[in-house]
């Protein structure tokens, strides 16, 4: 068969990026058993959005807040960008050393770089360059050791196996002004994030690995004080083949605790922990032309857009008496290898949380978010091995906890996307 450019390819070809040694497109150079190659991607959609009017002015997303935390209102909005897609664009070096006894060093350096300008200015070329990847791993018989700045292990798969990781999903284009779109990122699963880390993967034991993190803490509150405790994530995958298809599963877990500030005796549970606790479990299928994947989470003090929404969103993984709000979510996708260069996908993904003790009656704390769900429908058009051409519409709505208007806040917004991605 004809070696195309497909989704699932790209997937595969992005994990071993991101995980472990590079599958580069040619070696530039290198001599003595050393070697320089490089990888990447370019993609870029022109999106179309229109954004209903919302009965309690929050914003999509809940991101817009004055200096006493209250959202900024948002009004009804048609918007058109030529931007990146979830992905920005990337252009990675890969280094691979000399093979000593037995042991395969390779270093990964991966830009991220964005295409648009700002909204606000036109004479604002200058694209945000993101340094995501900045890794040494170590690979032999033990296993695999990594460090340095990767992708982070809990909620990896549930981002790396969503169809829109190469092409957009949804954009909050009213708030992001120089970043990605966002995929399914808080519509079905949290961003894991890229930060620097320890890891050790197991090997290969009959299609079975386990991997284990140890990453710098986050905060997991807006008040947070004391990070002195590192981050835990682990992930046990396993995948296997048969004829005619695939099975890849996994399972993701995450921990870690912060200590709420003293300084300020006006913070609700000053000095007491806050504790980040949580599992993703996941599973994708692909059975000749069909592809079936289902991935969810569940846990506690995990945010609604990254995973610890911290001193950034503070109003999120945490509630206003300082306790962890419970938090869970998500996704389910179906793909179709119509023919050799076309592949049909749909996915729904939901991300809700708990309103915990906060105090709904006040008008001062509505507009907590409660739902965000979205639905992707997707056509993609492989031109060749290396260009991708893609269409998608995407509805997607908000809501928040409310009081005063009678029930829960609800915003929809409809979005149309098309754009390519070139692949080396």
């Amino acid at each position: 068969m004809m070696k195309k450019l497909t989704t699932g390819a790209l997937l595969g070809a992005l994990a071993l990026c991101l995980a472990g040694p590079a599958q580069a497109a040619f070696t530039v150079g290198g001599e003595n058993g050393w070697s320089l190659s490089t990888d990447g991607i370019v993609n870029i959609f022109g999106i179309y959005q229109t954004t209903e009017a919302n009965p309690g002015g929050y914003s999509l997303l809940n991101l817009a807040t004055d200096a006493a935390g209250h959202v900024i209102p948002a009004e009804a909005n048609q918007k058109f960008g030529v931007r990146v897609g979830l992905l920005p664009s990337i252009i990675a070096l890969n280094v691979k050393a000399p093979t000593v006894n037995g042991v395969e060093s390779n270093v990964r350096v991966g830009f991220y770089p964005n295409v648009q300008n700002s909204q606000d200015s036109r004479f604002e070329t200058a694209p945000n360059i993101d340094n995501r990847e900045f890794f040494y791993t170590a690979s032999g018989k033990y296993g695999q050791l990594l460090a340095g700045r990767a992708l982070n292990l809990f909620q990896g798969q549930n981002i790396l196996n969503d169809m829109t990781l190469f092409t957009a999903g949804v954009a909050d284009m009213s708030t992001v002004h120089g970043g990605t779109s966002l995929g399914h990122i808080a519509y079905g699963y949290l961003y894991t994030n890229f930060g620097p880390q320890f890891r050790y993967t197991t090997p290969d034991m009959s299609g079975v690995k386990v991997a284990l993190e140890i990453g710098e803490p986050y905060a997991i509150s807006g008040v947070s004080g004391k990070q002195n405790i590192p981050r835990v994530e682990t992930e046990v995958s396993y995948a296997t083949k048969f004829k005619n298809g695939s099975v890849h599963a996994w399972l993701g877990g995450i921990w870690q605790q912060d200590t709420r500030s003293s300084d300020d005796l006006t913070v609700a549970r000053a000095g007491h922990h806050n504790t980040t606790l949580g599992v993703a479990p996941g599973v994708n299928t692909q059975v000749g032309p069909f592809g079936v994947m289902l991935s969810g989470y569940f846990g506690q003090g995990l945010g609604m857009y990254s995973v610890q929404d911290g001193r950034k969103f503070a109003a999120q993984a945490v509630d206003l008496q300082g306790d962890e709000r419970q938090q869970w979510g998500f996704l389910a996708q179906t793909t179709y290898q119509l023919t050799d260069s076309i592949r049909l996908g749909a996915n729904y993904g939901r991300s809700d949380q708990s309103s915990n003790s906060d105090n709904l009656e006040d008008g001062d704390y509505d507009g907590i978010m409660k739902t965000h769900e979205a639905v992707v429908g997707q056509v993609n058009y492989n031109l060749n091995k290396f260009t991708q051409f893609t269409f998608e519409y995407i509805w997607a709505r908000d809501s928040w906890f409310s009081s005063h208007d009678g029930g829960d806040a609800k915003m929809d917004s409809h979005q149309f996307a098309l754009g390519t991605v070139f692949f080396w």
